[in-house]
């Protein structure tokens, strides 16, 4: 029974920011202050009928200087009436409002927050470690306050999260396949991170401004076999651009000497002029040429 009651419960609207209206405070101020005097020169008089009507007067200024609020650039107050939300408050300046209000102080300034650095693996199953910094603001103040327990740490934790998922995501390195990775992507990267991270925290009502990947790394104990694997990629893809000039080289060298006629070659002249050159051209030390003084066979 009461799985069924629980079942048809009616769902909870999400409180979104509305304005709260409020007073000018200069005013509201001077008129307290203004009460306390009166009440001050009610009491001077010592009669008893101006002793108590001047008792209901402090009474009233204490009610109205209850109710000022200073609200700092970069601030809010969110204000609640016996635990019901009535609006925020963003004008700055010193405000009045109900004084059975609570009124509670929300920056509104842009924060960042830097993550630590995480361990975990790539797509490949590699370990790596990263962190990123979030820049991020509060954009709706009932949100952050009645939506989560702390807006701050819902923030670093939903931002270590996506920084995990987006690093399980992409491998580290491409190594040389059409993909995206996250070394060589890195904008793309970090536009999805940013993405990911404000629909994340939108709950919050924290909207994120920018993020940025800070570290990114192979981790400690297969760093050195990384960089050897590196290094021998860089060492192949050399070789390969090295062989490509090399053999475009001797096309044209070829090419030019059978359209100036310098010389007849036969296919076994061509095949040793080519294994000549290419053994010139491809070689890591300086060739050492030997001349022939005599004829070609």
């Amino acid at each position: 029974m009461s799985g069924e009651l629980a079942g048809t419960r009616p769902a909870v609207a999400p409180v979104s920011e509305r304005e709260q209206r409020s007073l000018a405070g200069i005013p509201m101020l001077v008129l307290g202050l203004a009460l306390i005097g009166g009440a001050i020169a009610l009491f001077s008089t010592h009669k008893p009928t101006a002793v108590w009507v001047g008792v209901g007067v402090i009474v009233l200024a204490v009610f109205i200087l209850a109710g000022l609020t200073a609200v700092a650039p970069g601030q809010a107050r969110v204000v609640a009436l016996f635990g019901r939300y009535l609006g925020t408050v963003r004008a700055t300046g010193l405000r009045w409002v109900n004084p059975f209000t609570v009124r509670r102080r929300v920056s509104t300034r842009i924060r960042n927050h830097e993550t630590a650095t995480l361990k975990v693996n790539d797509a490949d199953g590699n370990p790596i470690e990263m962190a990123a910094v979030v820049v991020w603001q509060v954009s709706d103040t009932a949100k952050s306050v009645y939506s989560v327990e702390d807006a701050l740490n819902f923030v670093t934790t939903q931002a270590e999260t996506a920084v995990r998922h987006i690093a399980g995501q992409y491998p580290y390195d491409a190594r040389g396949l059409d993909r995206i990775s996250l070394r060589d992507k890195a904008e793309e990267i970090t536009s999805q991170l940013s993405a990911e991270l404000a629909q994340r925290v939108a709950v919050a009502g924290v909207a994120v401004i920018e993020s940025r990947i800070t570290r990114l790394s192979y981790a400690t104990e297969i760093a050195q076999a990384m960089l050897r694997r590196q290094q021998a990629d860089a060492v192949v893809a050399a070789r390969e651009r090295l062989v490509e000039g090399a053999v475009g080289m001797v096309r044209t060298a070829l090419r030019q000497i059978a359209d100036e006629g310098l010389v007849e070659l036969d296919e076994e002249r061509k095949a040793a002029m080519v294994s000549n050159l290419l053994t010139v051209l491809c070689s890591d030390q300086p060739a050492s040429p030997v001349v022939n003084t005599g004829s070609l066979y």
